[in-house]
């Protein structure tokens, strides 16, 4: 009998098998970690700062909850979140790139948040928490990484507790036409050329760019998140649907 075609998916514009991509992913973020947070401001030219403090000001989460964040890279949700927190709640600052959590780790105890954060590498498909462990789970720019996102979903959902909520961040589809047209132009002659200059990695943010066309616009991901169990399933765009913020309760 013939064997049977190896599953693939997308990694930008490639098509990869699905083994595949949890470890193209990370390396790409092995490459650019050190450079990552310099490039963030000069890709969004600053604006990702007001999107982060969109997404953790309207959060809701709030003194003595557990939040668990996803993806958290060098740490910027994590540091806000730390904050509404208090004393008596806890962040756990996850990524699956062990390279960005260290800078992620450096970063907080430099700013001195040291108390109520803890650090984990996790699979956002696979995550190593009890069920209804977390009030509330964020993960901001990272999903669209993901091999399985139906998958980090229920994940997401599994280990909320009933009434807790999850926040995603994350790249979307732009709707304004002339906005998109301006944002294409950056996106694929801009950022491939800065990452080539400031991170030495052209290869890289050109798969970032990729990634984000390649990634489930507004409504899809709602339908997505209602899918894995959530209900109030909500979406808000900022910048013309640049990013959305998608949230969902544990029902």
């Amino acid at each position: 009998m013939p064997m049977s075609e190896e599953k693939t998916t997308h990694f930008g514009y490639q098509e990869v098998a699905v083994r595949e991509k949890a470890n193209r992913v990370r390396e790409v973020f092995d490459s650019v970690a050190d450079s990552y947070d310099l490039m963030n401001d000069v890709m969004s030219l600053g604006v990702h700062r007001l999107w982060k403090r969109d997404f953790a000001a309207n959060s809701g989460i709030g003194i003595g909850d557990h939040v668990l964040d996803l993806a958290g890279g060098t740490g910027d949700i994590a540091a806000l979140l730390s904050r509404k927190v208090g004393i008596n709640g806890r962040v756990v600052l996850s990524d699956i790139n062990e390279a960005m959590l260290n800078v992620g780790r450096q970063r907080l105890e430099d700013q001195g948040i040291a108390n109520n954060v803890r650090y984990a590498i996790a699979n956002a498909e696979h995550l190593p928490f009890d069920s209804g462990e977390f009030d509330a789970v964020t993960i901001a720019f990272g999903l669209r990484n993901v091999t399985d996102k139906d998958a980090a979903l229920r994940e997401m959902f599994r280990v909320l507790r009933p009434g807790g909520k999850a926040w995603i961040l994350e790249f979307s589809e732009v709707k304004p036409e002339p906005l998109k047209a301006i944002y294409d132009a950056w996106s694929f002659g801009a950022l491939p050329a800065l990452g080539k200059i400031i991170a030495n990695d052209e290869d890289s943010y050109r798969y970032l760019a990729e990634s984000i066309r390649k990634h489930p616009p507004q409504e899809k991901l709602a339908e997505m998140m209602t899918d894995a169990g959530f209900d109030q399933v909500r979406f808000r765009n900022l910048t013309g649907g640049i990013v959305a913020i998608h949230s969902g309760v544990h029902s």
